[in-house]
């Protein structure tokens, strides 16, 4: 679940073996929050944060380069935070330690896949202090963006559902519902006005397609709006055309935010 910059694409290092324990990286990267302020800050502009989920045995820092697609104006005010996931042992990969936000018990991820409940949510509570110290700071929750890639997108609908407020969007990419149960009654009336993107590529071998495809009709059940986009012929990667559209998708809605306060 690993991404790696490799221009026009973002692909997943080999899938789950012990190898990615191997991986080389430093504890130092690994532990700090990656957080970017923009270089230019507009004062006239509204303040926008933008928060980055890894995957399975990957890095916040890794991930940096992704803002660079993010070049339009409306996010010339825009702080991203990258941050790094916890050293863990994981069950997929025979109880081999490297960074995870919860454990993963099976490889490749299905529907009926077992979840890691309790890891989920002790996750979404270290997310939740990222959110709410950046809106202590100042920036209003409709213009916070979660976003996340593989077990990272997972943890970005957590997050998304158990907020109390309403975000100004979540983004997943080749994630899944980390949930046995149902957790309807813990999403606020808040919280189910956020949009969500949810993007899948249709030859996914390591978080199925169908895994992805339960998203949508789980999110309607509790009142959610999901655009789902399927990618034929793209496997467990980010494609360039994925990011694109997020960049117009994250920049719609900041755009409409600005007017709401015009």
């Amino acid at each position: 679940m690993q991404l790696r910059f490799v221009c026009p694409l973002f692909r997943p290092a080999a899938l789950f073996s012990a190898a990615v324990a191997a991986t080389v990286i430093s504890a130092s990267l690994l532990h700090r929050r990656g957080i970017l302020s923009p270089p230019n800050p507009d004062p006239a502009m509204t303040r926008s944060f933008i928060l980055w989920l890894h995957g399975l045995g990957d890095s916040g820092p890794a991930n940096e380069p992704i803002r660079t697609f993010f070049t339009t104006p409306e996010f010339r005010n825009s702080k991203w935070s990258f941050p790094s996931a916890p050293y863990s042992p994981v069950a997929c990969n025979y109880g081999a330690v490297m960074p995870s936000w919860f454990n993963i018990h099976e490889i490749p991820i299905g529907v009926a896949s077992p979840k890691d409940e309790e890891g989920v949510f002790k996750a979404v509570k270290n997310v939740h202090a990222i959110i709410e110290k950046e809106v202590n700071a100042g920036t209003s929750p409709e213009n916070i963006f979660l976003c996340g890639f593989s077990q990272g997108g997972a943890l970005t609908l957590a997050s998304v559902l158990l907020y109390p407020k309403t975000l100004g969007g979540g983004a997943i990419f080749s994630g899944w519902v980390p949930f046995n149960t149902t957790i309807e009654e813990k999403v606020s009336l808040e919280a189910r006005k956020t949009p969500i993107l949810w993007s899948h590529g249709i030859d996914d071998r390591t978080v199925l397609f169908e895994a992805g495809q339960a998203g949508p009709p789980f999110l309607e059940k509790i009142g959610m709006q999901c655009e789902f986009k399927a990618y034929p012929d793209l496997g467990h990667s980010i494609s360039t055309e994925e990011l694109q559209s997020l960049v117009s998708w994250i920049g719609a809605r900041l755009q409409s935010s600005v007017n709401k306060t015009d």
